[in-house]
């Protein structure tokens, strides 16, 4: 693994190397939470890269080093399906993950996105966030303690995609977005606001396709509106890209070695 410090940036040899640095990390953030804080709350994404780290976690040299009764387990966006449909967030991650680690099921707190009024479910899960959080769902969103996330080939994190109007979002925590020629296309995602409270946030990308994109989004013009995950950018806390050889391949070699130094 090498770590390029002044941009925040992992690299790890593979996929699979990535998912498991990815849930070393989880583990060290949740009793660091825990030890602090009496609970370690986290927002999951979805994907394929993710996946590995959560199938990591629930390895037992992983699984038994967190405290999962004291873990609250939130997502940072949902696709408008069932919850037992294939291309659901939360049927991921519990397969992966939930399933298989002894956390009480109050402390999931899955996003309602099947249901018809999807800006409703947006809504709705704003209000059991400061629920959870305990705060004022009218006012400044609270802090997870980590924010999982990924990026698409086209620069999207969460649900934010290239142009939409929840890229322009200030006051809502969760909003209802329509994915641009992506089935299910219809979504609940958190916001930048929201997301950008967190502790940390980890963004996590593999693979050849993504390195055209982690180039232009790191070395490239500040362009949110076409790559919106150049929005994350957390106010009070940190933001380390954990990204695999392949997706890092299309970094300019001067620019690697200075944040190498």
């Amino acid at each position: 693994m090498l770590l390029l410090r002044a941009m925040n940036i992992s690299v790890s040899s593979d996929a699979t190397a990535l998912g498991r640095v990815a849930a070393e990390q989880f583990v060290e953030l949740a009793q660091a939470a825990i030890l602090a804080r009496g609970r370690f709350t986290v927002a999951l994404s979805g994907g394929g890269t993710p996946r590995r780290m959560y199938e990591s976690l629930s390895e037992p040299s992983l699984r038994h080093r967190v405290d999962w009764s004291r873990v609250e387990v939130f997502w940072g966006d949902e696709r408008g399906v069932p919850p037992d449909h294939p291309d659901s967030n939360f049927r991921m991650a519990s397969e992966a993950l939930l399933d298989r680690v002894p956390i009480p099921r109050q402390r999931i707190h899955r996003i309602r996105a099947e249901i018809a009024d999807r800006a409703a479910a947006a809504r709705d899960y704003q209000t059991e966030i400061a629920r959870a959080f305990e705060v004022n769902e009218a006012g400044p969103p609270p802090s997870f303690d980590l924010a999982l996330l990924g990026m698409g080939a086209d620069g999207h994190t969460a649900s934010l995609f290239p142009g939409g109007e929840s890229l322009r979002e200030g006051r809502r925590w969760a909003v209802y977005v329509e994915a641009p020629q992506r089935p299910p296309p219809s979504r609940v995602t958190l916001t930048v606001p929201i997301l950008n409270r967190a502790r940390e946030i980890r963004l996590l990308v593999a693979g050849a396709d993504k390195s055209a994109t982690f180039r232009a989004v790191l070395q490239g013009p500040h362009e949110p509106a076409r790559m919106p995950v150049q929005l994350i950018k957390p106010e009070n806390g940190r933001m380390i890209w954990l990204v695999d050889e392949a997706a890092a391949s299309g970094l300019e070699r001067p620019v690697a070695a200075r944040a190498a130094r």
